[in-house]
């Protein structure tokens, strides 16, 4: 439940929270002290239940208000509004599949953020700058795209679309986009440097969407992105798990924990990015 109006105790809320119950806006009101609150679901809007309260405080009537829940808003948005998001899963079903889930070194070898070979149990690959110099910089983005088996790559698509389908519509396609593509060269590039050019998954971009939309609603940006508070807690534990090896030693494989952090960090950045320069030219 979120908070969304604070009111005295001796204010009568009967009306009002009987039309809110009438159009299935799930709350409830908490007596705290002289003050009462009222808290809604997190599928609905609390500034926009606050406006709706003010509008009621101050006279007005509710018979003509409409109150559109984050659930109907999810489903009712079009193929044309996320075209990044399905864009995102596309490519990643494609490029999974070229490589043959990792199976297939040599075509995975041209996707990598940098080449490489592998000589038996060796492998050698080509160095940053070496890479940059030959001009191949979709590289810094591929790797992404690449996964290594139907767990990982259902995963991880699984939450770019849970977060995809609220951010890109209401945001717009393009900031989206860079954040994804911040996020994504980002935490390649930590990778790269701890472990060389042998990962791939869109996991980094995943804790990226997951901290942005956890600091917009922390920071009361509006509208809402709305997802579960306490997925942060699980995904800042699944990172913890990853870097102690216990998700590895159950089976899960090798786990890519750098670009975890760095795609964590880059989400939180990104958004502050975005308010400093929205200042800076507002």
């Amino acid at each position: 439940m979120i908070p969304a109006v604070e009111s005295p105790l001796s204010e009568d809320l009967t009306e009002f929270t009987a039309f809110l119950w009438q159009h299935g806006v799930s709350h409830r009101v908490v007596e705290e002290g002289e003050w009462q609150r009222l808290y809604v679901s997190p599928e609905f809007n609390p500034a926009q239940v606050h406006e709706l309260y003010e509008y009621w405080h101050g006279g007005g009537k509710l018979d003509q208000v409409e109150i559109r829940s984050r659930k109907r808003a999810i489903r009712s948005v079009s193929w044309r509004s996320i075209p990044i998001t399905l864009s995102l899963i596309v490519l990643s079903a494609l490029f999974s599949l070229l490589i043959g889930f990792g199976s297939d070194l040599q075509q995975m070898a041209l996707f990598s953020f940098t080449s490489f070979e592998v000589f038996g149990q060796q492998a050698r690959w080509h160095t940053l700058a070496a890479m940059l110099a030959t001009g191949e910089l979709w590289r810094l983005i591929t790797p992404v795209f690449m996964h290594f088996s139907l767990l990982h790559i259902m995963f991880n698509l699984l939450w770019v679309w849970v977060v995809g389908v609220r951010v890109e519509p209401e945001q717009g396609s393009l900031p989206f986009l860079g954040l994804v593509l911040f996020s994504g060269v980002l935490s390649n590039l930590a990778q790269f440097v701890v472990s060389g050019p042998m990962f791939g998954g869109m996991s980094g971009v995943v804790f990226a969407l997951l901290s942005y939309a956890w600091l917009w609603d922390r920071s009361g940006m509006q509208p809402r992105i709305g997802l579960p508070p306490a997925l942060m807690g699980f995904m800042l534990l699944w990172l913890v798990l990853g870097f102690t090896g216990v998700l590895q030693g159950v089976g899960l494989g090798a786990i890519a924990n750098t670009a975890h952090l760095a795609g964590l960090l880059a989400g939180l950045l990104w958004l502050l990015l975005v308010r400093f320069l929205g200042r800076r030219f507002s």
